[in-house]
């Protein structure tokens, strides 16, 4: 990373906020210019610092992440939002990203992650969990978000296609070698190209991807 990301955090908890806060205050190319602990403290923090990523649990007093989300894209559309939940709030995810989120992340999710998710919607990329389930997969590409309906259409390969399917039922690039024949290290090169052309960071983003442009069926991924 070249740039340095205005950064602003929001969560009720205040130690799971204390937290997420001096792990990202102590990054090189982050810069934590403030946290909130409810929705409206949010939305006049946001107004007030002009952040470039908000990181925003969905469940806050006073105005939930939903609500918060929707005003912040109304008011400043360039600003990314990335929604911070529980593991059991696949409905709430789902609004967030309708909302306006940018991408969304487990509370439980490492460090790398994180920073991976940040980094990808401050450079306007979508971040989807690597734990997203598949129960959530389909919820989200039957929902009303749709990133890619306004970009250009990318064509695929036969043969990345085949690949496509393989990476959505959670193969590796070992077992999906074996199945078509191909050495693995063959097949991390058909990966790294389908990540590129798809634009995404993980195999959560080649799944809704896939789901959304219609390369694969819910069916093929439960």
């Amino acid at each position: 990373m070249k740039y340095d990301i205005r950064l602003v955090v929001a969560d009720d908890h205040e130690i799971f906020l204390d937290g997420l806060a001096l792990m990202l205050s102590r990054q090189e190319h982050i810069t934590l210019v403030g946290q909130a602990s409810d929705g409206r403290e949010l939305v006049e923090l946001v107004n007030a610092e002009n952040p470039d990523v908000v990181m925003t649990d969905i469940k806050m007093p006073r105005m939930d992440g939903i609500a918060a989300t929707r005003l912040l894209v109304q008011q400043n559309p360039e600003v990314r939002v990335i929604a911070l939940s529980m593991f059991d709030e696949e409905d709430q995810i789902v609004e967030m990203l309708e909302a306006g989120a940018k991408g969304y992340l487990l509370k439980n999710a490492d460090k790398q992650e994180i920073l991976d998710a940040i980094a990808s919607v401050y450079e306007d990329r979508v971040y989807y969990c690597k734990s997203t389930s598949a129960k959530l997969a389909g919820m989200i590409a039957k929902s009303k978000f749709n990133p890619y309906k306004q970009k250009e259409v990318i064509t695929f390969t036969d043969r990345e296609q085949e690949i496509i399917k393989l990476i959505c039922q959670q193969f590796t690039a070992q077992q999906i070698g074996e199945r078509i024949f191909l050495s693995k290290r063959t097949v991390e090169g058909y990966r790294t190209r389908i990540l590129e052309k798809m634009n995404v960071r993980n195999t959560a983003g080649v799944v809704m991807y896939a789901l959304k442009n219609n390369l694969i069926r819910e069916e093929d991924i439960l």
